[in-house]
């Protein structure tokens, strides 16, 4: 993977399937610092399989044997002499942060993260999702319950209009973002 975006979904795509109802996705960048952070309220994992959980060899699924979306954000993060921290309790959920150094050379770039949330919302309309991303002091919130409310309880996030409605606002929202970093550059 080349962007933190797409690490954000591949991570995020594990809380759905660990049917989580709640996921907090969160990026905050400054000049020190990427963190990425993904708490749910998924079925968690016993410390058994939390201590093996970052092996490529170690996977849930039934349909391959090798996971690597923790793997490929371990090695990642630790190319850029950062973090990963995972935390997990069975029956709670599990948080996952990893911390990546933006001078590094080996940083990759955050890339669209609005299409990750689109994707993810139009993916699974029911999760209830929050995600905030910070810019230094520049700050951007979207939850899903917000949005729900404003809709009403008769249309589902999936539907095709809502989409392309909130894929243009999550873009906007993003640009005024690199313009605010853009700024302090």
């Amino acid at each position: 993977m080349k962007e933190i975006a797409l690490y954000a979904l591949d991570i995020a795509q594990n809380s759905i399937t660990a049917n989580a109802s709640r996921l907090d996705l969160t990026l905050l960048e400054t000049p020190e610092a990427i963190t990425l952070t993904l708490a749910d309220t998924g079925k968690g994992m016993s410390p058994e399989l939390l201590a093996r959980v970052s092996d490529p060899f170690t996977t849930t699924r039934t349909t391959r044997k090798m996971g690597m979306g923790l793997p490929l954000l371990r090695m990642a993060v630790e190319q850029t002499g950062g973090s990963l921290t995972i935390e997990s309790t069975e029956g709670v959920g599990t948080t996952v942060t990893a911390l990546f150094h933006p001078t590094h050379i080996d940083c990759p770039p955050v890339g669209d993260m609005g299409d990750t949330i689109t994707l993810l919302i139009q993916g699974a309309p029911q999760l209830e999702l929050r995600y905030t991303h910070t810019v230094d002091e520049a700050c951007f919130q979207l939850t899903t319950e917000e949005i729900r409310a404003q809709l009403g309880p008769e249309l589902s996030l999936a539907e095709p209009e809502i989409i392309l409605w909130l894929k243009d606002y999550l873009q906007e929202q993003e640009m005024l973002l690199r313009e605010h970093k853009g700024m302090k550059a």
